[in-house]
């Protein structure tokens, strides 16, 4: 008798943790598990390197920040040291005037326009380069 009622309560703490876990699924679990299935998922948000990724401008551009030493201040979409590339677009159309002003900036360097920090300048980098990157930058317009 001793070991039938082992058995029972064996049995009962097994069923207790098996539903406990999840093993008794509740018929409005199993409806709304249908309804999620029915429903369309959302668009799946891209980011702002994964829309841009086959665009030339935005390849060479990236190439060149990459290779520069702009990424120890500035993210994509993450202000660090200075703005994210996605605040100066934001800030700046994307014409050729503000593309030759920015890349003067790039390689002069200069303070205020986004705090105190100061911009160093990069007399080595090339008025070509500046330019292709700023056009990468803009790009990135949210």
């Amino acid at each position: 008798m001793k070991i039938k009622n082992q058995i029972s309560l064996g049995l009962l703490a097994l069923a207790t943790v098996t539903f406990a876990c999840g093993g008794g699924e509740s018929s409005s679990e199993s409806s709304s598990a249908s309804q999620v299935e029915s429903t369309p998922a959302p668009a799946k948000e891209v980011s702002l390197e994964e829309k841009y990724q086959d665009d030339p401008i935005y390849i060479k551009g990236l190439e060149k920040v990459k290779g520069s030493d702009c990424q120890s201040c500035h993210m994509v979409e993450r202000k660090i040291v200075g703005p994210s590339y996605a605040d100066v677009a934001a800030k700046y159309e994307n014409t050729e005037e503000n593309v030759a002003m920015l890349a003067t900036k790039v390689i002069q360097g200069g303070v205020g326009n986004w705090g105190e920090v100061p911009m160093p300048a990069h007399p080595g980098l090339s008025e070509e380069d500046a330019k292709d990157m700023i056009r990468y930058v803009l790009l990135l317009k949210k």
